[in-house]
């Protein structure tokens, strides 16, 4: 009776972070596509006798070591760090469900090689997998956005593979090729479709873990070089003043949870709605 009379309030409960979780989304995007219209100061340029600001009416974030405003700098960073996340799971989905339906439908030794690889590269963490790449392509966030999505191809490329493995025995596959559809053209026609659900859905998930990756690197000085606005450099920047300057780090280090949060409440909302179908 209890559970009944529970469900309600679950659900206003779900649609009531749905919502929130869409709003958030909806402002980092907004942040990075027209940052002046959130932020009037210069995220470059600060006042040394405005240093360590706490946050005010004035300055929402407070100011940084050299008087700059965090509100700006935290705003005109979002476009970076998005750019190298959604370039980051691009790079995952692309190259790992292709890999993935290639190994899954040709089999073989090609798909014997194709999981021995896939083995090796899950056992490597993801973070310590990407710093070893980008200790090959040097620093920057472009090699970061590289780094971070060769590191997820793995995961990619098994989810890809399972459903190929799953749809290549079907009956209309098998009467795809009875009839003497080219092999490009069942995979393109007939397999792929039903593998990109599961693999988007992934690709959703995905978004909040390369969100952090990207940030996490960047707070250990593989992006983007300073004065460059960027989210991990922000929190890296005021490491040393966490004491004097709570906020230095501690509010865009907020804006980063309450976006990877939203991204997963999202991501998860979405892979709910695609196994209901």
């Amino acid at each position: 009776m209890s559970l009944v009379l529970l469900a309600p309030v679950r659900r206003r409960r779900f649609a009531v972070t749905l919502w929130l979780s869409a709003v958030m989304l909806v402002l980092v995007v907004l942040w990075a596509l027209f940052p002046a219209l959130f932020a009037h100061g210069d995220p470059l340029v600060g006042d040394p006798r405005q240093a360590l600001q706490p946050p005010s009416a004035q300055f929402w974030f407070g100011t940084d070591h050299l008087g700059r405003d965090l509100w700006s700098r935290t705003v005109y960073g979002t476009a970076l760090t998005l750019q190298a996340t959604l370039f980051s799971v691009v790079i995952a989905l692309v190259v790992g469900t292709l890999s993935g339906v290639l190994a899954g439908y040709c089999g073989g030794r090609l798909d014997t090689l194709f999981m021995r690889v896939i083995d090796v590269l899950m056992a490597i963490p993801n973070l310590l997998l990407a710093m070893a790449i980008i200790t090959v392509l040097g620093f920057g966030t472009l090699h970061i956005a590289v780094a971070v999505g060769l590191s997820s191809v793995a995961t990619f490329a098994r989810l890809s593979r399972g459903e190929v493995l799953r749809s290549r025995t079907q009956l209309f596959v098998e009467a795809a090729r009875a009839s003497g559809v080219g092999h490009f053209s069942v995979v393109r026609q007939h397999i792929l479709p039903h593998a990109l659900g599961p693999v988007l859905s992934l690709a959703a998930l995905e978004m909040g873990f390369a969100l952090l990756s990207v940030s996490s690197l960047g707070f250990l000085g593989f992006g983007a070089p300073p004065p460059t606005p960027e989210w991990g450099l922000l929190i890296a920047e005021g490491r040393n003043y966490i004491a004097a300057a709570w906020w230095f780090t501690s509010l865009p280090g907020v804006v980063i949870i309450l976006t990877v949060l939203a991204t997963n409440r999202i991501a998860g909302f979405i892979q709910d709605a695609s196994e209901e179908r």
